[in-house]
């Protein structure tokens, strides 16, 4: 009898102990999951709160080469915003940062705060006073669809069909950009090349652009041209280096 009570006593300590281990667990992923929602959701409100202040204006008031005036309230934010990228249609609707490398703004928003979203930000390679051949932007592909996830539209026939391009403006210059490209890849292709020895080295590299894309455009695209690059990751080829790329054509807007 006493022996039948310690195994039965035993078994109400191991019972317990299972619930209790499940209980813990299941307050942390609980705990984990209202972080990441919150999360979400204070990026958004900040996201908001910068979509409330930029003002697009068809015509600024200000000289060649000066910074123009739309973008004098977003520089009294953060001197890092270098301009601001709209795909219609889609969440993006964003202000570019740009620092002295590309890890600063992977983890941090305009308001130099730490957040898993990050910002949309510009290869520090680039100067957007240079005229560079290649310009690069990086964003993270969050989940709840913000900042570049919806990217990965541009890999369907139908919505390039439908969204040719996207706008892009900077401190000095606007732009309409025409999609010519769009494919997943893994960083073992270096398509974030920003100088060429050469036009005919950049007419390869926009070949190579052309040929790996799934999707198909009428837009040209050659060497004398000015092209777009925005890069987000993707899990489909590797979970670790696969990414989405979308390559676009500048076109200045007047």
């Amino acid at each position: 009898m006493k022996q039948q009570a310690r195994k039965s006593v035993l078994k109400r300590i191991v019972h317990r102990s299972i619930t209790l281990v499940c209980l813990v667990v299941f307050s942390y992923s609980l705990y984990q999951l209202a972080v990441i929602f919150i999360d979400y959701w204070q990026n958004d409100k900040v996201l908001s709160e910068i979509q409330q202040v930029y003002v697009y204006e068809s015509i600024d008031q200000t000289n060649e080469g000066e910074i123009r005036e739309s973008f004098d309230p977003l520089l009294a934010i953060n001197e890092d915003i270098v301009g601001w990228i709209t795909v219609n249609n889609t969440k993006i609707d964003y202000p570019i940062l740009q620092a002295d490398d590309n890890d600063y703004y992977l983890d941090r928003n305009y308001r130099h705060e730490h957040t898993r979203a990050g910002s949309i930000f510009m290869d520090f390679r680039n100067d957007i006073q240079a005229n560079d051949p290649h310009t690069i932007l990086y964003g993270h592909r969050m989940r709840d669809g913000s900042m570049f996830a919806q990217l990965a539209q541009f890999l369907e026939q139908d919505f390039v069909d439908h969204h040719e391009g996207f706008y892009y403006d900077t401190l000095y210059n606007r732009y309409d950009v025409e999609v010519f490209s769009a494919y997943v890849t893994t960083t073992d292709f270096y398509y974030i090349e920003t100088e060429f020895p050469s036009k005919d080295d950049y007419k390869a590299f926009l070949n190579e652009l052309k040929k790996r894309s799934v999707v198909q455009t009428n837009v040209e695209v050659g060497e004398e041209d000015q092209i777009i690059t925005l890069s987000t990751c993707d899990y489909r080829l590797d979970r670790d280096r696969g990414r989405l790329v979308v390559h676009g054509k500048l076109i200045p807007r007047t």
